[in-house]
């Protein structure tokens, strides 16, 4: 029996260090029992397909799925943006049949961040074992799946393109339909599979190491962004904090910092709140980073002592400092959601729902302090399992399924792209068109190739195809 086949639910990590030993995560297996139900797959016919910067849209003749069908379509996920390999089966009344995940954990630790390099190589030695080990435990081979669905942006390009070279050679090699997949969108849509009363629209906060986007969504693909970051992200935030504290990166910055912050006076060290002059839902860290780093100096911590091996006093100092960080960087997001909220009301009156997910929402002191915003505002709070936080392929799948019902894909692809093929990558896809009352003079420099915004190309399609 092979390694892969031992392997148990239990979440491990991958130790990219030492190449020639590879291991990964698999999560929830087994979970849910196959049905003996026909497999959905697309029956080609000739359409017209609309053409578009750099991607492509099936147009309406393929009609929409109804939904007794929908059921049973299985569709493979698949996530490499940034530093997790990622593979999933999920079909498509949310059944989730496989999660598998492997970590850079090691990577990250040992450069204090993702170096896009290394994680492409990593992503790579990972990816095939990830996909059999998915589609393994959903006891399941390519010839069952209805489609694929793979994240083409935005993420790093080095990575992405690990995931969408796989995605396409499954995809041409056994004839089934692909669904590119926009990631930010992927965390938020994620929420509609473990809340079945999730309806459009609503609004959706997504905080990750690379990301903090407040987005309204009016509809699947059809969203307005009312605030993102001028500068750095929460996660990116936590991470650089981690570091300078001496904390263990192999978990990510956010869990340790968040874990240490428990031991300490979160009133300790007075630091300011990010734009507090600012009455917008953009969202600025650079500042609050240089703050900590210099109470770090202030207190003389020296990082190259890990936390492990320090004195009482000194563990107490950096446990104040994780703790005042962690209050002040989840207030700015309290202040901000709490003006989202007002403009996502005036837009769209019948929300009921904040989202909150990404990785930084796995915290709990984040998703403590968003609950009573939202209570206090009379709305909901969902938050996917931290599981599904996370980096992970179940959001992929899931998200490829709601496209896919709405015919949203492309079909099959060659079963060998050409070696000089120019694959789809998106490493800076807005998702959604900026609100006027929330455009920021500071961002709006940052424009240096950036995709159309996934909003804004669903809506040039869907007017061509309109008679």
């Amino acid at each position: 029996m092979s390694s892969l086949q031992t392997l148990s639910s239990r979440i491990s990590r991958l130790n990219l260090l030492q190449k020639p030993s590879l291991s990964y995560s698999a999560m929830s297996p087994g979970l849910f029992v196959r049905h003996n139900r026909q497999i959905i797959r697309p029956t080609w016919s000739p359409l017209r397909i609309i053409s578009l910067p750099n991607r492509h849209f099936s147009s309406k003749n393929f009609g929409q799925i109804k939904m007794s069908a929908k059921d049973d379509l299985i569709v493979l996920g698949i996530e490499t943006s940034c530093d997790d390999t990622a593979a999933a089966v999920v079909r498509g009344n949310g059944e989730i049949l496989s999660q598998v995940v492997s970590s850079q954990a090691d990577l990250l630790a040992k450069y204090g961040g993702v170096a896009p390099k290394m994680a492409e190589e990593a992503h790579s030695l990972a990816i095939d074992p990830v996909v059999q080990e998915a589609l393994h435990k959903a006891n399941l081979t390519e010839r069952d799946l209805s489609a694929v669905a793979v994240t083409i942006g935005p993420g790093l390009s080095l990575c992405l393109r690990v995931g969408v070279q796989k995605a396409r050679k499954i995809a041409g090699q056994f004839n089934l339909p692909i669904v590119s997949v926009h990631h930010m969108e992927a965390h938020a849509l994620v929420a509609r599979l473990i809340e079945q009363d999730l309806q459009f629209p609503f609004l959706a906060l997504l905080i990750s190491g690379g990301h903090n986007l407040l987005v309204l969504a009016h509809n699947l693909g059809q969203y307005t962004q009312l605030g993102t970051t001028i500068d750095d992200a929460i996660g990116e935030a936590f991470d650089k904090t981690a570091k300078w504290l001496g904390l263990d990166m192999r978990r990510s910055g956010g869990p340790a910092v968040e874990k240490l912050a428990l031991e300490g006076d979160a009133e300790s060290v007075k630091f300011s709140t990010p734009m507090k002059q600012h009455k917008d839902c953009n969202f600025s860290y650079a500042g609050l980073k240089t703050q900590v780093r210099l109470a770090i100096e202030s207190k003389n911590i020296d990082s190259r002592i890990p936390i492990s091996s320090t004195s009482c006093q000194d563990r107490k100092s950096r446990a104040n400092i994780a703790a005042s960080f962690q209050r002040v960087a989840v207030l700015h997001l309290e202040e901000r959601c709490e003006r989202a909220i007002e403009w996502a009301l005036r837009i769209e009156p019948s929300i009921k729902h904040l989202v909150v997910s990404g990785g930084v929402a796995s915290n709990k002191y984040v998703r403590a302090r968003l609950d009573r915003v939202v209570k206090n505002n009379s709305l909901l709070l969902v938050c996917p399992p931290p599981s599904l936080c996370t980096d992970n392929g179940v959001m992929v799948a899931w998200t490829g399924i709601e496209h896919f019902c709405v015919g949203r894909f492309d079909p099959p692809p060659p079963a060998d792209d050409p070696e000089d093929f120019m694959y789809d990558l998106r490493p800076r896809w807005p998702l959604g068109e900026e609100f006027a009352e929330g455009r920021s003079e500071a961002r709006s420099l940052r424009k240096a190739r950036i995709h159309p915004s996934l909003t804004s190309i669903i809506q040039a399609s869907m007017q061509q195809q309109s008679p």
